[in-house]
């Protein structure tokens, strides 16, 4: 993986693509299948979510105050794996 992105809003990339870019203090931005989105969504309501601008992309949001780590974990990792 690639760090780019800037000093307040980090992003790291898989040749070129978006995995994950940190929004603001407590929202990670992360890229992931459409077809995978869903059932994260589900599973973890507390932790991911879509907003409108989003609903189109291959993006999820996960709210960091209080996530659950190990599906943010997952979501980097499918992200990561969706690159390759």
């Amino acid at each position: 993986m690639k760090r780019k992105g800037t000093e307040t809003r980090p992003a790291w990339y898989v040749r070129d693509r978006l995995v994950v870019r940190l929004h603001d203090p407590n929202t990670l931005v992360i890229r992931v299948p459409l077809d995978r989105r869903e059932p994260l969504l589900e599973a973890h309501p507390e932790t991911f979510g879509v907003p409108p601008r989003m609903e189109a992309h291959h993006k999820i949001e996960a709210y960091l105050d209080h996530a659950e780590p190990s599906a943010v974990r997952t979501a980097i990792e499918m992200a990561r794996e969706m690159q390759r």
